[in-house]
């Protein structure tokens, strides 16, 4: 049996940048938010924290700025993933030095590789380090699919412990092949509550960076038995799901943040704001949700 490295909702952290660079002390408030708001653990430098846009240096950095912020009150995972492996591999040891509880591995993009050099790279890169592996399947980005077969064999790995699978098809396949010798983790917002069903441990979040919260309550319910409440909580966010993934992610849920208050800069191009149009539409939907534990944070009321 596979060991999960938390149960509950991750938030999929933005990366808050200011000219010149990561905003390191709104990362850390960042941090402090999510964590006075119940959320179950912090995954930094993923797709949503734009690690594709970032150097090394930089990407290794805000590892190190979360990790030493959070300071142990809840797991930090860091995104380590490359199409190069030469690359993950570096990028995984020297996460894992810095303190990163565990590592996120996006499927290697471009390449194009088999099902085997799939294998063959996440088996490297669980070589150089003994923190606990998620793989990232996330075929709408990678153009690249984990077939379940490969995750069944990747799990008789030691430290390979569990999937964020995007792929919802394929879940009871792997359920299947798997069995408990799996940690699944929903890689959509949208879709929680029945990948529970299907024995998932949570999800790793976009929503969670606005509603971190009402993320943890909704998971928390299920596992707690009451169902209607997970339920109705996962049909109440459907608008504000909609509203953030109206554009490549994380474009709304950044541009969310700011008309929240947070002031957490613009993406990295390629990626760019979101057109007027679709920027009225987001602070619309936005007026139909609570927000006023992060207003008060945000102000200094829970610091």
């Amino acid at each position: 049996m596979k060991t999960p490295v938390f149960t509950g909702s991750a938030v999929a952290i933005v990366t808050p940048f200011a000219q010149g660079g990561v905003d390191e002390k709104k990362l850390r408030k960042l941090v402090d938010f999510h964590i006075q708001s119940k959320t179950d653990a912090i995954v930094v430098c993923g797709t949503t924290g734009e690690a594709s846009t970032m150097p090394d240096q930089e990407h290794l950095r805000t590892i190190s700025i979360v990790v030493e912020q959070a300071s142990g009150r809840v797991p930090v995972i860091a995104g380590t993933g490359s199409n190069d492996t030469v690359h993950g591999i570096k990028l995984t040891s020297e996460a894992s030095a810095i303190g990163a509880d565990a590592l996120l591995i996006v499927t290697p993009y471009y390449n194009k590789a088999s099902q085997e050099g799939l294998f063959r790279h996440y088996d490297a890169l669980s070589k150089v380090t003994d923190k606990p592996i998620i793989l990232y399947n996330v075929p709408s980005r990678t153009n690249l699919n984990i077939a379940p077969s490969t995750i069944a064999r990747l799990m008789n790995i030691a430290n390979i412990v569990g999937v964020k699978e995007c792929n919802l098809l394929q879940v009871p396949e792997i359920v299947h092949l798997c069995g408990d010798n799996v940690v699944l983790y929903s890689g959509e917002d949208g879709v929680v509550v029945p990948m529970l069903s299907m024995g998932a441990k949570g999800v790793i979040s976009v929503v969670a960076n606005i509603m971190p919260s009402l993320m943890s309550r909704m998971v928390h319910a299920f596992f707690d038995g009451d169902l209607s409440k997970a339920a109705q909580i996962q049909a109440d966010i459907v608008p504000l799901v909609q509203a953030l993934f109206s554009d490549v992610n994380p474009i709304p849920v950044k541009e969310a943040m700011n008309i929240l208050g947070w002031d957490v800069g613009t993406c990295r191009l390629p990626l760019c704001e979101m057109s007027s149009e679709d920027h009225i539409k987001l602070s619309t939907v936005l007026k139909h949700y609570d927000f006023s534990a992060q207003t008060i944070f945000m102000t200094g009321g829970n610091q």
